[in-house]
């Protein structure tokens, strides 16, 4: 099972909006097959184990992070291959918590006479996959929130500066953050203050698990602007993949003029005369998105905190001072006492270059997430 991890690890970068799953075959103590998913739309990783195994794989035992799939989609159902193939036994790490599913793969393979078992290696099969668990049992993506911060908590100085504050390194983790993500959600002030890219700027050979002939595919950016101040001219409106400006105002002109810009555009519930945040997770759990990665200012990554929508912080910490003048890391209006404060616990800290990572999980969090 160790084995079908790693390989599912592979596909990191490419499933999305699929589950990461590995599959390993063993007959007689040796393997004689494994895959794993690439991409939506193609095999699933219990074919390219049957594919490679051959007639080696009956009376095999499968290996398989995620419960077999027995519904048609775009692929056929994995548990009509496994026992076409003649597979006797079949270990999976975890059931799967889509609704078309949710154990009844398990069932099907139990009912033909295959002995089944689930749980072996449980946490690591979930950590491969938390943005779609979360979408499937909540109904909303996962939600990291990444910020950069000076050793005195300063993102950015007072005038809005902040290029760079953490050094090539960190700046390069993050590059490998975005590629995992399949949405990177920010604010209007960010987009006016910095014109961003938000893009990833990493080629396919700079990236574990990808055939370096591959396009890196570019996770939607969703910008939050109530009111559609989105110019036209804005730099991630001309860049290769999606974006989605998210406002509240029924306002067709300007929605009309940023679709024309090229990009798309939704008009959410409101709370407070801002983007519902809830609602618009819940939106975006709909278009099929796992994992959420909020690069954003203090407004708005404090307000996500506050409602308890962030599953995991990761904090690049610089070793050096900005001074009383700079912005803070969150704005939490409503905390007044120390015993307001929101608990946090750290779950990784490690260097990255000249800088440390520091990765956070909020009270109640579960420590299922992948740690590149």
């Amino acid at each position: 099972m160790a084995r079908a991890i790693t390989l599912a690890e592979r596909g990191r970068y490419t499933t999305d909006p699929n589950p990461r799953v590995g599959c390993v075959l063993v007959r007689q103590g040796h393997i004689v097959g494994e895959g794993w998913h690439v991409r939506a739309g193609e095999p699933h990783a219990e074919r390219y184990a049957l594919s490679a195994a051959g007639e080696r794989a009956r009376g095999a035992t499968a290996y398989v992070t995620l419960e077999p799939c027995c519904h048609q989609g775009r692929t056929p159902p994995c548990t009509d291959g496994l026992l076409e193939a003649g597979v006797s036994r079949v270990v999976c790490a975890m059931v799967d918590p889509h609704p078309l599913v949710s154990g009844r793969g398990l069932r099907l393979l139990d009912a033909a006479g295959v002995r089944v078992e689930t749980g072996l290696l449980d946490a690591a099969a979930r950590a491969l996959n938390p943005g779609f668990i979360t979408r499937m049992e909540q109904g909303r993506p996962y939600v990291r929130c990444k910020l950069a911060a000076s050793l005195d908590g300063r993102t950015a100085m007072a005038n809005g500066e902040s290029r760079w504050i953490t050094g090539a390194a960190a700046r390069r983790d993050v590059q490998r953050l975005r590629a995992g993500s399949s949405a990177i959600l920010t604010g209007i002030g960010t987009l006016l203050q910095d014109d961003p890219s938000l893009n990833v700027r990493l080629s396919a050979a700079e990236l574990p698990g990808m055939n370096p002939d591959e396009a890196v595919r570019q996770p939607l950016r969703v910008v939050l602007d109530s009111h559609w101040r989105t110019p036209a001219r804005a730099r991630m409106l001309a860049l290769p993949g999606d974006c989605l400006i998210v406002g509240t105002l029924d306002a067709p002109s300007r929605m009309a003029g940023l679709r024309a810009a090229g990009a798309d555009v939704y008009r959410c519930a409101a709370q407070d005369g801002r983007v519902d945040l809830r609602a618009l997770l819940h939106e975006l759990a709909r278009r099929e998105i796992n994992e959420v990665l909020l690069e954003a200012g203090p407004t708005l990554a404090g307000a996500a905190v506050a409602a308890g929508l962030v599953d995991e912080i990761i904090l690049y910490l610089a070793p050096h001072l900005m001074g009383d003048s700079g912005r803070g890391l969150f704005h939490l209006p409503g905390i007044t006492r120390i015993g307001q404060r929101l608990p946090l616990a750290i779950h990784d800290v490690r260097a990255v270059g000249e800088d440390l990572r520091i990765t956070l999980l909020p009270e109640g969090r579960a420590a299922r997430a992948p740690l590149p």
